[in-house]
């Protein structure tokens, strides 16, 4: 339970949305779960503009707990802006940041714990099976860390996941980020400190459907490639270079050609060399906006997010520093 004035050991920080059917059951699963460690604690949702009665289902919680704290955001501003926003009002030595719709096993928390006594600042996690994880998931996320890989110059994991817990002191390294468009894996990864990993099976969503569509995945993927590497500006410089090389060689061939009084029947080439290069230009085009993008969003220097409504009754002494 979280007592005044006394410092929580962990904090639990959940990012909500439209989870109204999962939130009790998580609720009790993490009280089970966390009474078993002898520690004193505080749960924290962050819904994050949900469309149903998450809130007021969170607000009951917190009416006869008061180790529970809920945060109601102004708007949708995503999952790696609710999960910061869990971050900030964290108050224990210890944080673990998870979803709500029982996809990260809670009896992990123990084991998290486990390695944190052994010394570890940061306890990420990896999925091993995703239950009701189909062929096009499965694939788009397998692209998305080979891409990942291969384009940044940060170490992630294929697999990882928001699921894991850190030290005080790294949550205090993680909160001095102050970019717009976040991608927590990587920050995590590159804030260093002494790092695990724990690997665990996911099971089917309790209830509900998963809010990742396929543009939030594609934005998601953009946010993780932008956000710590340039590769993208390089391969299209390099991409533009090659095929300069290869029309420049190509025009050499036919004014020679057209020397010796040889007729070349070209519309076709002409054509293909023509989309081959506008298609590479507004590529090219496309990457250098996304990263003129987010130095527009970068320059606002716009708060990250608003607070709507606090649930907690002692709300005075729950609010960040």
């Amino acid at each position: 339970m979280f007592e005044e004035n006394i410092t929580p050991s962990i904090s639990i920080v959940i990012p909500v949305y439209n989870e109204e059917d999962n939130i009790p059951v998580l609720f009790d699963e993490l009280q089970k779960i966390l009474n078993t460690l002898n520690q004193l604690y505080e749960i924290i949702f962050v819904d994050d503009g949900s469309k149903d009665s998450s809130f007021k289902i969170i607000e009951q919680i917190c009416s006869h707990n008061s180790s529970v704290l809920g945060i109601s955001l102004s708007r949708n501003f995503g999952h790696q802006i609710a999960i910061t926003a869990g971050l900030q009002h964290a108050k224990g030595r210890v944080v673990v940041t998870m979803d709500a719709d029982m996809q990260h096993p809670p009896e992990l928390i123990k084991e998290m714990y486990k390695k944190y006594v052994e010394g570890y600042d940061i306890v990420n996690t990896i999925r091993g099976r995703t239950d009701d994880s189909g062929l096009f998931k499965k694939s788009t996320s397998g692209g998305f860390y080979f891409l990942i890989k291969y384009l940044t110059d940060v170490p992630i994991e294929p697999s990882s996941a928001d699921f894991r817990l850190m030290s005080r002191r790294a949550v205090d390294a993680f909160l001095k980020f102050e970019e717009k468009d976040r991608f927590v894996r990587g920050l995590v990864s590159w804030m260093g400190f002494k790092q695990t990993f724990i690997s665990y099976n996911s099971p089917s969503r309790y209830s509900g459907a998963s809010k990742y569509s396929i543009m939030k995945m594609f934005r998601f993927a953009m946010d993780g490639i932008t956000s710590f590497s340039a590769k993208p500006l390089r391969i299209s410089f390099y991409s533009g270079l090659i095929v300069s090389l290869l029309g420049l060689v190509y025009a050499i061939y036919a004014v020679v050609e057209f020397i010796y009084g040889k007729v070349i029947p070209g519309w076709t080439s002409l054509l293909v060399s023509q989309l081959v290069i506008g298609g590479l230009i507004l590529i090219s085009l496309g990457i250098i906006g996304e990263y003129l993008a987010r130095v527009f969003n970068e320059s606002k220097n716009r708060p990250l997010y608003f607070v709507k409504q606090y649930s907690s009754k002692d709300i005075n002494r729950r609010l960040p520093d």
